[in-house]
């Protein structure tokens, strides 16, 4: 399928899905959610695909809403609009494969809720992010952040409509990893194609687990656990794994020597 605001590389088990809306700040019209909501329903079902990258590239990620689009809208006319902008959070949200946020500019508003979606957020040192819905008279979606961040600092987010650098982002524990900038789509596509390299079934049922054990008491938790580990030890891939990893090992000791 052709997209008009995206663009998409397959390559070694890993897709990357770029915004491609550089006139716009990569800015959220409605064609590029449904865009967005499509090509991860898409992948979800590609068995040849791993892991999913979402960028923006470089220098942006997305300014968040189009503002023109919101400035057509009327309150007793907004509801496909919202759908639209939910339907696509959760494309990402529940996409079956872990999906990586490769965050090289901007991230603000609906740019930083797309953020939010993701697995894991990775950023060059020019990223920025804020939730700026406050500052339109519009509530934010606070839910999955205070899952990530913690629930104090997740009302400082939504509240103050603040931006925050990148690395001011890694201290509160949103992004994983800061890059130097230029160097954040080569060093993303590294971590996403080792990634890809795992047991397919596994990824996807370790990105499960981590949704699922939020809502359960300590002792459900242990018990999912304890199953789903049953469920992959001993098994045929398992041992070819561990063969695999003895061979690597033994041919680091013997250069050593």
């Amino acid at each position: 399928m052709e997209y008009k605001h995206l663009l998409l590389e397959v390559k070694n088990k890993t897709a990357t899905v770029t915004i491609h809306r550089p006139d716009k700040g990569n800015s959220l019209s409605p064609e590029v959610l449904e865009e967005i909501r499509e090509i991860f329903a898409r992948l979800g079902e590609n068995q040849d695909v791993n892991v999913i990258v979402l960028t923006g590239g470089e220098r942006y990620f997305s300014a968040g809403f189009d503002l023109n689009e919101i400035r057509k809208l009327e309150k007793v006319s907004n509801e496909a609009y919202t759908n639209l902008f939910h339907q696509t959070y959760r494309a990402i949200l529940f996409c079956p494969q872990p999906v990586i946020c490769a965050v090289g500019g901007p991230a603000i508003a609906g740019g930083f809720d797309l953020t939010m979606m993701c697995d894991i957020r990775y950023a060059s040192g020019r990223a920025k992010f804020g939730q700026r819905e406050i500052a339109l008279s519009l509530t934010p979606v606070m839910d999955p952040l205070w899952r990530i961040i913690g629930l104090g600092r997740a009302k400082e987010v939504a509240l103050t409509g603040r931006i925050y650098d990148a690395h001011e982002a890694e201290r509160m524990g949103y992004v994983s990893r800061v890059f130097a900038e230029g160097q954040l789509l080569t060093s993303v596509a590294e971590i996403a194609e080792n990634m890809a390299a795992y047991d397919r079934h596994c990824l996807r049922e370790t990105k499960q687990l981590g949704n699922m054990i939020l809502d359960q008491d300590l002792d459900g938790a242990m018990r999912i656990q304890e199953w789903l580990f049953r469920s992959y030890i001993g098994s045929e891939d398992n041992h070819r794994r561990i063969d695999s990893l003895q061979a690597e090992l033994n041919a680091r000791r013997k250069t050593e020597k």
